[in-house]
């Protein structure tokens, strides 16, 4: 698991229009949501508010940037059912979500259905500036310690 401080791994996922991103594209700051499944209630509430904060981050002078581990058409029909115009990253193969060491396993005792901790990174300068896990997906995370870690 990634602490404060330290480097932020790179990655480089797929988005819904199958164009490989690459972390260092993002910028020196960037927050990173991963949620635990497209469509589910509390992923849409959690993606939705980061939706409607979206001028909150820009302002910020950062960018969101949401990562699931379900397969791009799955976030594409999400994005866009949701009106969601940041880039929504495919995980499929777990890479980011275990260099970031968020997986959960077993979901919901679902045997071998590992999918990511409700998380979310700040990173400046390519370092980690803020971080929040959860190990209940039920949970959403805390928005305004994002929003304040941006500024600080």
């Amino acid at each position: 698991m990634v602490s404060i401080g330290d480097v932020a791994p790179s990655f480089e996922l797929y988005d819904t229009d199958l164009k490989i991103r690459k972390s260092d594209e993002f910028g020196d700051k960037y927050v990173i949501s991963f949620f635990v499944a497209a469509s589910s209630p509390v992923c849409e509430t959690e993606m939705c508010t980061f939706r409607d904060k979206w001028s909150k981050i820009k302002d910020a002078g950062a960018q969101i940037i949401g990562i699931s581990n379900d397969g791009p058409f799955a976030n594409k029909e999400f994005a866009t059912k949701h009106n969601i115009t940041y880039p929504i990253l495919a995980d499929f193969t777990r890479s980011a979500i275990n260099a970031y060491g968020v997986l959960m396993p077993d979901l919901l005792h679902i045997k071998n259905y590992n999918a990511a901790k409700r998380s979310v990174f700040v990173i400046k300068d390519n370092k980690i500036a803020y971080s929040w896990i959860s190990d209940d997906p039920l949970v959403e995370p805390k928005y305004e310690e994002i929003f304040n870690s941006l500024n600080d």
